[in-house]
């Protein structure tokens, strides 16, 4: 039986974890080595990892942090932040990840998630949308930390994406992010009636309700969620969490 993944989603800012609401508002949460050693033993799908001041520092994540990480994590594990080259790539997997996360880039090159899958195969690498809804109606493309519109609409881009030969799309509401209400539905509906690669929920998570409507409701074929993994009860006292086996078995049944 088809079980959905459930991803942790965990922002880097100067090695730290932090949280952000609406993509400002970061709060420090820990240290992220600890945080893989507490997934570890929650037994956590995978997890993510996004550097997300690499691409306006005009650097890429930290290699040595990757490999802290594969030293320590017992799940796949995926990065991204200030990835722009073959290179950068082969430096990350080198270090351990299994797969490469990139958003801005994707952008700034499209050709380059074509040469990437060529070399790397599509599984390694997923493509991370960041979208806003607008005023009038349908949902544009933002990049560089969700500061910078592009014009693009973004269900053309993920068909663009899934065209160029992106294995996974991680679909990131802006307008939702950290408001743990649940996730954008029309939004995650519209991409994945469009696609045929996997697309991740992220952006909105609060309850495990959640997590069952973006698959039903929404069809996407992953969730993923920061602020929930991190946080626990009304005044958002740090806490790694993850739900058991038995709670997955509801969520999803």
């Amino acid at each position: 039986m088809f079980r959905p993944r459930i991803i942790p989603v965990l922002l880097l800012r100067q090695l730290g974890l932090v949280k952000s609401v609406r993509f400002k508002d970061y709060r420090y949460i820990g240290d992220p080595i600890n945080a893989v050693k507490i997934f570890n033993d929650l037994k956590a799908d995978e997890l993510v990892f996004l550097d997300i001041t690499a691409t306006a520092e005009k650097r890429l994540i930290s290699l040595d942090f990757v490999r802290n990480v594969g030293d320590e994590a017992n799940m796949p594990f995926a990065v991204g932040g200030g990835i722009r080259s073959i290179k950068d790539i082969k430096k990350i997997l080198n270090a351990g990840a299994e797969k490469v996360v990139i958003n801005s880039y994707s952008y700034e090159d499209p050709e380059f998630i074509h040469e990437a899958s060529d070399i790397f195969g599509s599984s390694t690498i997923i493509v991370c949308i960041d979208v806003k809804k607008q005023l009038f109606g349908g949902y544009q493309v933002y990049t560089k930390g969700g500061t910078k519109a592009t014009g693009k609409a973004a269900v053309d881009y993920a068909m663009e994406m899934q065209r160029l030969g992106a294995g996974e799309i991680i679909v990131q509401s802006i307008d939702k992010d950290g408001i743990m209400e649940g996730y954008d539905i029309d939004l995650i509906r519209k991409i994945s009636e469009k696609v045929t690669i996997p697309v991740v929920a992220l952006g909105g998570a609060g309850l495990y309700p959640h997590f069952s409507e973006a698959v039903r409701s929404g069809l996407a074929s992953a969730v993923a969620a920061g602020s929930m993994f991190v946080y626990h009860g009304p005044r958002r006292a740090v806490l790694i969490n993850f739900p058991t086996q038995d709670e997955i078995k509801k969520i999803f049944s």
